[in-house]
Formats: structure tokens, sequence, C-alpha cells
């Protein structure tokens, strides 16, 4: 198939609505971007643990990143093509590419290259682990805003926990109905499996199913907090992170010592 030829005045407006557009691109996202391709192909040489570090070079700083060691610098912040990390990932020379060819950890793709030359061109600005932000205030919904699709009295009561109002303001900007108030037996058996991973005793449902105080509920709360079922409970997701097992779980599946844990 022959393509029409573009006009001059429809190629010019072309060339511009393409220019608009990369010039609306958001700026590159140091955490969300940059850092896990730093962290995956360049911190087990040049990150934070001094022993295994090479060449005294830092990527996880950006005191490290900018300095200058024998006449080059290892990131000029606006300047990507002057960039000595740009040549080495680019490099195909083994004595100069990152990361080294025995280092099995393969070569950065197009993609990743791309942004991190954006990155240096846009300032290469760093950031702190997200968990380490100081967290921004958010303003509390004065009033809920009922879903219009749905009886008003299928509402909860407008709760003074800023946690349920900026939940339920999420709910009715999507045009959703929150569940119904779960009854004191289903709420019990939530609160026993969120907080220990085990079910209420029948014992622990009769007391609390026969108490009417008004603290009923925060004083099962507190005796869940105590109990060492909770601190077991909790325990679990940092094992899961530190991926705990007994065994190596790859090749010929060797044990582990992991039973000081």
């Amino acid at each position: 198939m022959v393509l029409p030829i573009l006009r001059p005045f429809r190629f010019l407006a072309l060339l511009l609505s393409l220019k608009v557009v990369a010039g609306a691109a958001a700026p590159v996202d140091f955490g969300r971007e940059v850092r896990p391709i730093l962290s995956d192909k360049c911190f087990h040489c040049h990150g934070p643990d001094e022993s295994g570090r090479k060449g005294k070079l830092r990527l996880d700083t950006r005191e490290g990143a900018l300095r200058e060691k024998n006449g080059s610098t290892v990131i000029i912040p606006g300047r990507s093509a002057e960039s000595e990390i740009i040549f080495r990932i680019t490099s195909t020379d083994p004595e100069e590419m990152m990361p080294p060819p025995d280092a099995k950890i393969g070569r950065l793709t197009p993609a990743e290259v791309a942004i991190l030359k954006r990155w240096i061109d846009e300032g290469a600005p760093f950031q702190n682990h997200w968990a380490f932000e100081p967290l921004n205030p958010v303003p509390t919904p004065a009033t809920q805003i009922p879903n219009p699709k749905t009886p008003p009295a299928s509402f909860p009561p407008l709760s003074p926990s800023p946690i349920d109002r900026l939940t339920f303001d999420g709910l009715a900007r999507r045009k959703l109905a929150p569940q119904p108030a779960a009854d004191r037996a289903t709420l019990i058996r939530r609160l026993s499996f969120d907080l220990t991973g085990l079910p209420p005793s029948l014992a622990e449902i009769d007391a609390f199913l026969a108490d009417r105080s008004p603290d009923a509920l925060p004083k099962v709360v507190d005796r869940l907090l105590a109990s060492p079922r909770y601190g077991e409970r909790m325990a679990t997701d940092w094992l899961d992170v530190a991926r705990y097992a007994d065994s190596y779980g790859f090749q010929v599946d060797r044990e582990r010592e992991m039973w000081p844990w």
C-alpha cells in the first residue's frame, strides 16, 4: 500500500503535535523508575555495602553519584551525554561496559537506558525511600457524599474517624456503596483473624455478644493486641519479606539454618 504524500503544512502540524506530546510527558520519578534500575544493576557493586563496593563508587546517594574521579564525573545533572554512567552502560567494550560481563546480571535494556538519560537531563534529582519521606497532611472530607444509585439509608452513620470519612468519600466518588455494617459475631471473627490469625473461641464470642457496654469493641481489640498471638501474626509478614524458609527451594533444595528466627 502506498501512503499518500503529506502536504508541507500537514507534516509541520504532525511535528508540532509530537513535540507537544513529548513536552507534556511527566518527569521521571526517581523512586518508581530510577531506583529500581540502579538497585537491580548497580547497587551490588556500587551501593551501601562498603565491603562489596567497587571503585569506591556509591550510586545510592546523590553525593556519591555526582562525584568526580580521574577527570570524569559519573553523573552530570542536565547533561546525560557527558555523564560517565551513560558511557559505561552503553559501551560495548568489555573493559569499559557496566555492568561488567562477569557480573552475569545482564545489560540494561534500551528502555532502562532511556529512563536514566531522561532522569539525568532533568537534573538527576534523588529522593529518599518513600518510607523516610514525611507525610503530607490530607484534608478530611467534611461530609459523606451518598451514592445517588443507592438509598442513603444503606450508608453507615457519619463516622468521626477521618479514615472512615476518606474511605466513604472515595467510594462515593467511584459510585460505589460500602458494605452494610457487620453483625457482632462476624465482627469479632474478623478482628480475631486479622489481629491473631486465629478464630475466636465460643466463650469469647458469647462474652462479646453479651457485653452491651459502649466500650465492648475496644475491649476486644485491646485483648487481642495484648495477646502473644498478635505478635506471631504480625511477624509472619516480616518473615515473608525476609523470605523465611527451611530450604532454598532451588536447584538441589538444600536446607537453610533458619531456626534462629
